[in-house]
């Protein structure tokens, strides 16, 4: 086909299609180059400009973190400053401390108590002027500053001044009126005493118990294990005298005490008409008792008033040293066993590791004794119907040849226990000579007081008396 044929045929549809084409490239020429390319432009700037602020804010941040950080490693510097700063002064004090210790023992070692003029002296004055004449017990004593610094110097140094300061204590009370003289005297009961004007309290009160009749008993907070707080009991050794008016004779019958315990006796009282019953530790002290020589047993009678007064010479533990004598006087003569190992009424253990036990049977009662078997019921057990007056309790054996026995037997009504050379070692004392409430005080200083209580129709009595 010819040349000039073909382009008759398909010349007109070549260039129609070459048309279109240059115009499609006119139109994207257009596109590239109009305000829509602008605006392209101006979305890339503005996205620039956004990341830039970014940054601004990061590098701020990170600035700002700097700042923080440097300011808590100045806090942290601070904190190591001021805690080494305590540490040294904690070193300081407590350097301090020591030597003045140290300087406080090489005194001590180079002087006695009794012929210090310096430094035992001078804590006595402070630690007297900030007790005052409050009657303290042996921890209360230690709340003391100066006595608890004086027990870590030498303990044997501050139970002496805890004695003697005590007694002291003891000898201006028994001098002037107390408080509950003054309650007696507004109450107007009165009397004269016998050189003076002055008026003294009506003590002519004694205490009775009806017994196992109605279970009547006083009820102490006195522990014989514990007796003060500090753990020390009267397994040391223990000096007891009271005065007691039988209304019955019969088997067991118990003045006071307590048994915490199989081995925890602490009781007084008579197993029989003949037969005393008196409780230490371990053992249970009676047999063939006999009244100073006489076949005729403790002697008691229904009606008539007697002094008893029990010694222990402590358990014989090494921490202890005791001799485990037991010894009785009834007014004055001694009731002894025939055939006592050591004489008296024998010998008795009472070893530390018995000490241990707390139950409700723990205390002393008056009037009876505790008992652990009636637990966890009650410990109420073997009660007397009797009188009591002038319960005192020492932490030592005072005599073993009766001279402090006949001394209180002898004074009768007037012999007040905590004017005597032993005073300073009297760790209960109860006079029953109250008159009414539900109430009876130790007298001791160690608080130990008494609540008059019943587990039947009623409870002890005051009653009305003039001598023994």
């Amino acid at each position: 086909m010819s040349l000039d044929l073909l382009k008759e045929r398909f010349g007109h549809s070549v260039k129609k299609e070459t048309d279109n084409k240059e115009k499609i490239h006119e139109q994207l020429t257009g596109k590239f180059n109009s305000n829509s390319m602008d605006g392209l432009k101006d979305f890339k700037a503005q996205h620039q400009e956004e990341l830039y602020e970014k940054e601004r804010v990061i590098e701020n941040l990170e600035i700002e973190a700097t700042k923080l950080a440097n300011q808590v490693l100045t806090l942290e510097r601070e904190k190591s400053t001021i805690i080494q700063e305590l540490n040294n002064s904690k070193w300081m004090e407590n350097n301090i401390a020591s030597k003045t210790k140290k300087m406080y023992e090489e005194k001590i070692r180079t002087m006695s108590y009794v012929d210090s003029t310096e430094l035992i002296p001078t804590l006595i004055e402070v630690s007297r002027k900030k007790q005052g004449n409050e009657l303290l017990n042996w921890g209360k004593w230690l709340e003391i500053p100066e006595n608890k610094y004086l027990l870590q110097i030498n303990e044997n140094v501050a139970r002496k001044v805890f004695q003697d300061t005590t007694a002291l204590i003891k000898r201006y009370i028994s001098n002037i009126n107390d408080t509950y003289r003054s309650e007696l005297i507004e109450a107007g009961r009165t009397s004269r005493t016998r050189g003076g004007d002055e008026p003294a309290v009506d003590t002519d009160y004694i205490l009775t118990f009806a017994g196992d009749t109605v279970d009547d008993f006083v009820e102490t907070t006195f522990n014989p294990d514990n007796y003060d707080g500090t753990g020390t009991g009267l397994n040391h050794g223990f000096t007891v005298s009271f005065w007691i008016k039988p209304d019955e004779i019969g088997g067991f019958r118990q003045a006071l005490g307590r048994r915490s315990e199989t081995n925890g006796r602490f009781h007084f009282g008579i197993k029989s008409a003949t037969l005393m019953h008196v409780g230490v530790g371990g053992a249970a002290k009676d047999g063939n008792t006999h009244n100073d020589g006489v076949e005729t047993g403790h002697g008691m009678t229904v009606g008539n008033w007697y002094n008893v007064v029990v010694t222990y010479g402590g358990d014989d533990h090494t921490d202890i040293g005791g001799d485990r004598h037991v010894e009785i006087w009834i007014n004055g003569k001694e009731i002894t066993k025939t055939g006592a190992d050591g004489g008296g009424m024998g010998t008795a253990n009472w070893q530390p590791s018995w000490t241990n036990t707390v139950n409700d049977a723990s205390n002393v009662y008056f009037g009876a004794r505790t008992d652990f078997n009636g637990l966890p019921d009650s410990p109420y057990s073997q009660g007397w119907a009797c009188s009591l007056s002038e319960v005192a309790i020492y932490n030592t054996e005072i005599d073993e040849d009766g001279t402090f026995a006949n001394a209180v037997y002898d004074a009768g009504w007037g012999y007040d226990h905590r004017n005597n050379s032993n005073s300073s070692n009297l760790v209960g004392y109860w006079r029953l000579n109250e008159g009414d409430g539900t109430l009876v005080k130790d007298l001791s200083g160690n608080d130990n007081h008494g609540t008059l209580t019943t587990e039947g129709s009623q409870i002890p009595t005051w009653t009305k008396n003039t001598e023994y």
